[in-house]
């Protein structure tokens, strides 16, 4: 029986206690602030004078003021409200210049809101604890309770490429339509890619694995011409693809074909309750000699990208008069995983329990695309 998408959903909570990419690497420069915004929680992001990334709050622990209107001199940010200073690396208060001489407040004690942040694969990543606001008046940030996600690489030597585009909905209607099986002969039609006509069966299997699944190890799908042109350029008597999905938001796939291979981690980041963003970042060694390779990989992935994002656009016109919506097995059995696991993880924070995973193991998936 269908069930319903709203008894799926927690009300589009969004998860705490995650790394998210913030910003791509290129756009923040040395000695620069920039503004960024994750989870609803308004950010300052910037590089110190070696080079390094920091996360603050974007807002003065005195009165509120952004710290992004004030300046930075490449180790300390300054308030322009009143000229409080701010080490960027930690949060910490290092001046207060309405103090007098005989005042003694410890201004060392005093923090701004300050987040764990790491640099990898063309994105800086900022930890969001569970918290809050992590930092903010006399307490030191909280640290990440895991590692950066990474990109996997197969070789020593490849290309890389990295998308993005913002999406008018909630982060769950990005992601279960990041992970849809069903709507590629639709949304995703060209003459180089696959036609509606193409549509055939399919089966896949799916595992469990820590915060989330799996689709095991299998051949791409026969309609699809990249794919065939793949198996021909390497060479290849068997091409593999296996694709996982993590909470909060992470899809990775990774396809091998002999010596060749391709990876890519997406994600779907919550901006605000009703605004998401899409990031693809890709490496590969397939075609890495071609001068047009590189250009017809990133093509293909520009394509998908924006075509996904107008379908999230259209979707969003519906969706603003809160219509009755439903899952079906078994194609959208992965989104009824995601939601579950979800809930999971927040019962488990509520609780202190340990997370109950909802597949109780490898499950095997029928849908015609």
């Amino acid at each position: 029986m269908p069930e319903e998408l709203q008894r799926q959903t927690p009300d589009s909570l969004m998860l705490f206690g995650f790394w998210y990419r913030a910003l791509p690497s290129e756009l923040v420069s040395r000695n620069r602030m920039n503004k960024a915004m994750l989870l609803e929680v308004p950010l300052l992001i910037g590089r110190d004078r070696a080079g390094k990334a920091f996360a603050l709050r974007d807002a003065c622990p005195h009165r509120g003021m952004p710290l992004s209107c004030g300046g930075f001199d490449g180790q300390q940010v300054e308030c322009s409200y009143h000229g409080w200073k701010f080490a960027a690396q930690t949060g910490q208060c290092t001046e207060i210049p309405s103090l007098t001489s005989d005042q003694k407040l410890k201004v060392d004690r005093i923090y701004a809101g300050s987040f764990a942040c790491e640099e990898r694969d063309s994105f800086i990543w900022v930890f969001i604890p569970e918290t809050g606001p992590a930092g903010a008046g006399f307490t030191r940030r909280e640290e990440a309770s895991a590692h950066v996600p990474q990109l996997p690489l197969f070789s020593e030597k490849y290309r890389t490429a990295y998308l993005r585009a913002e999406m008018p909905v909630s982060v769950d209607h990005g992601i279960i339509g990041l992970m849809d099986p069903a709507h590629g002969p639709f949304v995703h039609q060209a003459w180089w890619w696959r036609k509606r006509e193409s549509i055939h069966e399919k089966q896949k299997n799916f595992e469990p694995i820590p915060n989330g699944f799996r689709m095991s190890a299998h051949t791409p799908s026969s309609n699809s011409a990249p794919y065939k042109l793949l198996r021909l350029y390497a060479d290849a008597t068997a091409i593999s693809t296996t694709i996982d999905f993590v909470l909060p938001n992470l899809r990775m796939e990774t396809i091998q074909a002999g010596k060749y291979w391709f990876s890519s981690l997406t994600t779907v980041t919550p901006i605000t309750r009703g605004h998401c963003r899409i990031d693809v970042v890709a490496a590969w060694n397939i075609f890495r000699w071609l001068p047009w390779g590189p250009g017809l990989l990133k093509f293909v992935f520009a394509k998908f990208v924006e075509q996904d994002r107008k379908t999230m656009e259209d979707q969003a016109e519906g969706l603003k008069y809160n219509p009755h919506l439903m899952l079906i097995d078994d194609a959208d059995r992965p989104a009824k995983w995601y939601f579950q696991l979800k809930q999971a993880y927040l019962e488990s924070g509520r609780t202190g329990t340990e997370m109950q995973h909802p597949m109780a193991g490898p499950v095997t998936l029928k849908w015609r695309s």
